[in-house]
């Protein structure tokens, strides 16, 4: 089985309790380690993530260590880089075994060919949430940051997500339909001119599996915040699925 998970958020200050929703993430690794052949997570694992030299984020240690206990058992995890956690240069590659990516991927998996990415940026003209995204994405702005003390680096880190985040909560887990919803069109407009079978993205906060022409299907994979919901490939047939629902 091939498994799918995006926006777990982990330490966002609007969730009450970090420790117990770690502990959830992981429970989930553990019950998938069965038949796990792969794991790819689409983005913003980490509600702030920016490696220093020789620091990198406080805590998630529980999480981290399953992470480097799945790949040490030859597990393949993927991580694609967020719009809340770009910023990993090296720490996760070398200390816990993850394959980053930080642009969009096109793999074959078992008869199907996915696309594969967050999600952010994929298909806005927005000019504001561009111009950050081009800064948060610069090499130069990121040295830059690497000045600012680790302490006060993490506080303003966390409070921009906060902020982020309470800005578009209203819009999260409400799907806005096929006209609205920038990752449906980017997606139709994808397969005019590529051959995929399935297009997965994170990002939006809500969990959709939408056929489109000629058998193709997009996927919004939800997130592990709120609705705890992830996908799963056995090589020929992709299905969403909900973590402990009954909980």
């Amino acid at each position: 089985m091939i498994y799918f998970l995006s926006d777990a958020h982990l330490g966002s200050r609007l969730i009450e309790n970090s420790r117990e929703h770690e502990q959830k993430l992981v429970r989930w690794l553990e019950q998938i380690r069965r038949d796990a052949e792969a794991i790819y997570l689409l983005g913003d694992i980490f509600d702030f993530w920016f490696e220093y030299k020789t620091v990198v984020p406080k805590g998630f240690v529980r999480f981290l260590g399953k992470l480097a206990e799945l790949t040490d058992q030859g597990i393949e995890i993927h991580f694609f880089t967020g719009n809340h956690d770009i910023w990993t240069f090296g720490y996760l590659e070398e200390e816990i075994g993850l394959i980053v990516h930080r642009e969009p991927l096109t793999v074959q998996l078992g008869n199907k060919r996915f696309y594969m990415a967050h999600g952010d940026g994929l298909y806005t003209n927005e000019p504001k949430f561009l111009f950050i995204r081009k800064i948060f994405h610069n090499s130069f702005a990121q040295r830059i940051f690497q000045l600012v003390p680790p302490r006060l680096g993490q506080a303003f880190g966390y409070w921009w997500s906060k902020k982020s985040r309470e800005k578009v909560i209203d819009l999260d887990n409400k799907y806005l339909g096929e006209e609205n919803e920038h990752l449906v069109i980017f997606a139709k407009n994808y397969i005019s001119t590529h051959d995929v079978d399935f297009l997965v993205f994170g990002h939006r906060h809500i969990a959709l599996d939408l056929q489109l022409q000629q058998q193709k299907r997009v996927i919004i994979l939800g997130d592990f915040v709120g609705i705890f919901s992830y996908g799963v490939f056995d090589g020929e047939n992709f299905r969403l699925e909900y973590f402990e629902l009954k909980e």
